[in-house]
């Protein structure tokens, strides 16, 4: 009889253990396009009106130090996506149209992983992970791991407003009527009301085109910004920012209205910089800002790849932080996975580390460095790691193929590849961001200890993923061109 009621007992808490456990959070992860670090105006912005994004900011953390997998747009989203730096997958540069360029399925996801775990997933927006779009001689979302897409292969086409390029799981959806973020946020609301009686968590990818050129919002957000803005091009690139935070408030309205803010952790971030005014031909409306940061898009100083990174996790994250710890959207697969307790692969090599610690106050370890390589940066230097508050940027002997001249600097093809995977690091700078986050002083000569320590720990880096490379056969496609 004893037994028997220890058995009862055992089996009660089991019981009530199982039906107390925490179930898993939702994610949905907001990515803007080109977004600068100072254009938000709870980044600092003196003119752009962002009431949305500041009241998510004052819920949640709002991050000094976050960091893009990248400083282009391709290469940033598959990092964000596998939690690997892209070169380790050939992700060298943004994917031209038609290019062998592409995120295998091979490669575990966070749509794929959470998928396996019973999430539901869907991805809305700019897609931009291959060059064949929405063909079966490549990879597409629904390989990666999304069940539902509705996207494009880069940007909104022929502009934000009045877009024909959506594909809707396969199947071109034609011409529609609008400005892309809102009807990319249309889908997205659309889909979580498809979902809401679903006992399984989700995670929702929400890609806007925004504010990449070619720039054009709506004439009322326009209006508004014409007495601050220089001329009617910096008001409309105001607007383009304006409106994404009108659809940011509509994603979190919907959130709220569904009851799902204390299960959904909501992340809002860019893919890298500012686009430079004028560096191409439609690029006439880029008014975006890099705060204080030295450099733009396209560089490997952090103006390229320090971005805005706001969090959100009503009832477990604490509100109005500012944190100026480092983090960094490779980090977003680790830490899902931990917090959904998906089990990740012994042998998976990732660069990300899982901050779920940190967004519930705790200290966080980074085990390794974060770190970057772009090979066709504007800036002179390729690449950087940064540990701490210390950031090192490294020159190679390699060309400067933004002003090559050749092939070498047309972009991704058989002698860039080659360049990818032989320079050598030769000369270094050595940043204290804490103390100069515009990186002004180079301190290498001064920090020589310093210096020594990040210099081998960036040339060991460096060469692991330059072995992990792999290299595409491009030649059919350049010979096309």
């Amino acid at each position: 009889m004893r037994n028997l009621l220890l058995l009862l007992l055992i089996f009660s808490f089991a019981i009530f253990s199982s039906s107390t456990q925490a179930a898993p959070p939702n994610f949905l992860v907001i990515l803007c396009d080109d977004l600068g670090y100072g254009d938000l105006e709870c980044y600092g912005h003196p003119n752009i009106k962002t009431p949305n994004l500041n009241q998510l900011a004052k819920e949640g953390i709002r991050f000094t130090d976050f960091y893009s997998a990248a400083p282009v747009c391709s290469p940033a989203r598959v990092g964000l996506l596998t939690g690997k730096t892209p070169n380790r997958l050939g992700i060298y540069d943004w994917i031209p149209p038609g290019h062998p360029m592409y995120l295998k399925s091979e490669t575990p996801t966070i749509a794929s992983l959470l998928g396996k775990a019973g999430y539901e997933t869907a991805v809305v927006g700019k897609w931009h992970c291959n060059g064949e779009f929405n063909s079966p001689n490549q990879d597409q979302p629904n390989d990666n791991g999304f069940q539902h897409w509705f996207a494009t292969q880069n940007n909104a086409a022929p502009r934000h407003e009045n877009p024909v390029n959506f594909v809707r799981n396969g199947t071109a959806v034609g011409p529609l009527e609008g400005f892309s973020c809102q009807l990319v946020t249309d889908e997205a609301i659309r889909w979580l009301n498809a979902r809401k009686d679903s006992e399984k968590p989700f995670f929702l990818h929400v890609c806007f085109h925004e504010p990449h050129e070619p720039v054009e919002s709506p004439d009322e957000l326009v209006e508004q910004y014409m007495d601050v803005a220089e001329n009617r091009d910096q008001a409309q690139y105001f607007a383009n920012v304006a409106n994404v935070d009108k659809a940011v408030g509509r994603l979190m309205k919907q959130l709220d209205q569904l009851g799902l803010n204390e299960e959904t952790l909501v992340i809002f971030t860019s893919d890298n910089g500012p686009e430079t005014l004028n560096r191409y031909r439609n690029a006439n409306r880029s008014y975006g800002s890099p705060g204080d940061l030295r450099g733009m898009k396209l560089h490997i100083y952090d103006g390229g790849i320090r971005v805005a990174g706001i969090a959100r996790w009503t009832g477990t994250i604490a509100e109005n932080q500012t944190s100026s710890v480092p983090a960094c959207s490779l980090d977003f697969l680790p830490t899902f996975c931990s917090l959904a307790d998906v089990e990740i692969s012994d042998d998976l090599v990732l660069d990300g580390t899982d901050i779920s610690g940190l967004l519930q106050g705790e200290k966080l370890t980074r085990e390794q460095p974060l770190f970057w390589h772009y090979y066709r940066a504007y800036s002179v230097p390729k690449v950087a790691m940064r540990d701490g508050d210390w950031k090192i940027v490294a020159h190679w002997d390699g060309p400067h193929l933004i002003e090559a001249g050749n092939s070498l600097g047309r972009g991704v093809n058989t002698e860039s590849q080659k360049v990818i995977k032989t320079a050598q690091l030769v000369k270094y700078e050595l940043y204290n961001l804490a103390e100069d986050p515009g990186e002004t002083k180079d301190l290498a000569e001064q920090e020589p200890k310093i210096l020594k320590s990040m210099q081998n720990q960036v040339v060991k880096k460096y060469q692991q993923v330059q072995s992990e490379c792999p290299v595409w056969e491009t030649d059919e496609y350049w010979q096309n061109r």
